[in-house]
């Protein structure tokens, strides 16, 4: 778990932590519970590395048969 927290950031990570604390930030300000939902969803996102990737977020039509 440690290891997975501590490597492979990159660009969109750094990118959605800012955008989570941005929303945290603007949840405190506003007291706007929707805000700290967002920021919420995007910690989540940057912590564990979630989301698409390069390739976007489709799934393949077809699976390759051995026939």
């Amino acid at each position: 778990m440690k290891r997975l927290l501590t490597i492979n950031w990159h660009f969109m990570r750094l990118f959605r932590m800012a955008i989570a604390l941005f929303c945290f930030y603007t949840a405190f300000e506003q007291r706007e519970c929707t805000f700290g939902i967002f920021g919420l969803f995007f910690l989540l996102q940057a912590v564990f590395n979630l989301g698409c990737g390069s390739r976007g977020c489709n799934v393949p039509l077809k699976k390759k048969n051995d026939e």
